[in-house]
């Protein structure tokens, strides 16, 4: 069995799905169900046998150490974050609990679990740690990618925290020996992304005939990563990486923020065409928010040399898969937009 955290979170619960598609191994999705955690996107799990769900904090460490004693993982892959960079601003503290002493308590109920184990459970146990790009800080539109070896220089609290909780991963192997993993990923997209997030959200407002508000002057860079391409290179990481190492993992595409709406405008227009005009005149610039990098961008050369993985998808073909699967799931999209998630929203971008 692996352990995963905030496997009903984006990332997370699409990783859940494709293990329990791809393998046999049962999955223990631990995952405390805050805002962005849905457990409509594994409802096709509900009475898998091999999908175990626990309600529960990463901070708890009683609750951990249990499940740990129960379930006997011989793996953790701990997705479980705070992730949205507007949230961090407005309320930092939650980052900080969860990113770093979740992280913290995680760690240190591995170890202590990871101690109780025979030679050979031991030397098979993993501890795969999820994490960003963004802990590497902005780039200039003449920098070098980010490498493996790019120094942390993290500018939110979200990214802050991430950083932490990197640091606190690596000194665990270098510690005390934990057999540890680190990928860090750039944007990732496709199904079942809450609609905070850049895609999904311009695809809700767009459909609802609402502005689609864009940062600044729209020219901030992102390498663009589909979520079925990251889960894939995390389970090779999980099964084939060096002990102690970090692996990055992009899309290889590099666009700006006004570029992914200008595609996403055209494929609503060719797939969900409005009765005039085009989804283009709903895009509305609004106040930048404090602090935004300016560019990101992935070497995850390391990953194709290392390990063979490469991305599947083109950001045009996963992008085109992302909209259609929007558009053929409207009530998914519906039940995770609730009163609190509209009026954060309206919050957000009432300038």
């Amino acid at each position: 069995m692996i352990l995963v955290t905030g496997g009903a979170g984006f990332i997370g619960a699409n990783f859940v799905l494709e293990w329990l598609n791809a393998s046999d191994e049962p999955v223990l999705n631990l995952d405390k169900l805050t805002y962005a955690g849905n457990l409509g996107t594994l409802r096709s799990q509900q009475d898998n046998p091999r999908h175990v769900f626990v309600r529960a904090d990463i901070c708890d460490r009683a609750t951990v150490d249990r499940l740990f004693a129960e379930h006997k993982p011989r793996a953790v892959l701990h997705f479980a974050a705070e992730s949205h960079v507007d949230r961090s601003i407005h309320g930092p503290a939650d980052f900080v609990q969860t990113n770093v002493v979740g992280t913290f308590t995680l760690l240190e109920a591995a170890r202590s679990y990871w101690n109780t184990l025979n030679d050979a459970d031991k030397a098979a146990f993993r501890f795969l740690h999820v994490s960003t790009d963004e802990v590497f800080g902005s780039l200039s539109a003449t920098d070098p990618q980010f490498s493996e070896t790019t120094p942390y220089a993290p500018n939110s609290p979200y990214s802050a925290t991430k950083a932490g909780s990197d640091h606190l991963v690596r000194a665990y192997h270098h510690t005390y020996g934990l057999p540890v993993l680190t990928t860090n990923c750039s944007n990732n997209y496709g199904p079942y992304q809450f609609p905070e997030k850049l895609i999904p959200l311009m695809i809700a407002n767009a459909l609802a005939g609402k502005p689609l508000p864009v940062y600044g002057d729209g020219l901030n860079v992102r390498d663009w990563l589909y979520v079925g391409d990251h889960c894939v290179a995390i389970r090779e990481v999980l099964a084939r990486g060096t002990l102690g190492e970090t692996y990055n993992v992009g899309g290889w595409n590099e666009k700006t923020n006004l570029d992914v709406v200008h595609t996403l405008c055209g494929l609503l227009d060719d797939l969900r065409p409005k009765a005039s005009g085009s989804y283009r005149d709903q895009i509305t610039f609004v106040k930048d928010r404090p602090g935004h990098d300016r560019r990101y961008a992935i070497d995850a050369r390391k990953l194709e040399r290392d390990l063979g993985w490469k991305p599947a998808e083109t950001f045009e073909t996963g992008l085109r898969k992302t909209v259609q699967w929007y558009l053929d799931n409207q009530d998914w999209v519906q039940n995770v937009m609730s009163g609190e998630y509209r009026n954060w929203v309206a919050k957000q971008y009432e300038a």
